[in-house]
């Protein structure tokens, strides 16, 4: 072979080899992201849950305008969404419910996602942490 099929045999290489790693980092982005986009689904849905029991009378079973009471039903404390040795984390006062979920991706400096949700009586609001490098 000449030394300009070498030189561009070489150049594939290095080319093909900076795309795997493009598509390697591109892939775990996508997955973080999607995982994040996941749990925070997933307590929307108990963050609603809390809500209508606030809303709910009490003779119906309901909490009558308090949180008071309500919890995490059992097979919501975990899904395939989040760590599988971390339940949901409910805390519950007469004003507001507070939700923590842990993820099961990593960012690039090792830390797990974590979603917090704070449940009040008309409002939602979500913070993420652990989104560093993400």
């Amino acid at each position: 072979m000449g030394q300009q099929q070498l030189l561009l045999i070489v150049l594939g290489v290095i080319i093909v080899g900076i795309a795997v790693v493009v598509g390697i980092n591109v892939f775990t982005a996508s997955s973080y992201q999607a995982n994040q986009d996941a749990v925070t689904a997933d307590l929307t849905t108990l963050a609603s849950m809390a809500q209508q029991f606030y809303r709910k009378p009490t003779a119906l079973g309901g909490g009558g305008n308090t949180f008071t009471g309500w919890t995490v039903p059992d097979q919501l404390q975990n899904t395939s969404n989040m760590d599988p040795d971390t339940d949901v984390d409910a805390t519950v006062t007469a004003t507001a419910v507070t939700l923590v979920g842990t993820g099961t991706e990593e960012n690039s400096a090792g830390a797990k996602l974590t979603v917090t949700m704070v449940v009040g009586p008309d409002a939602i609001t979500s913070t993420t942490f652990g989104n560093v490098g993400g």
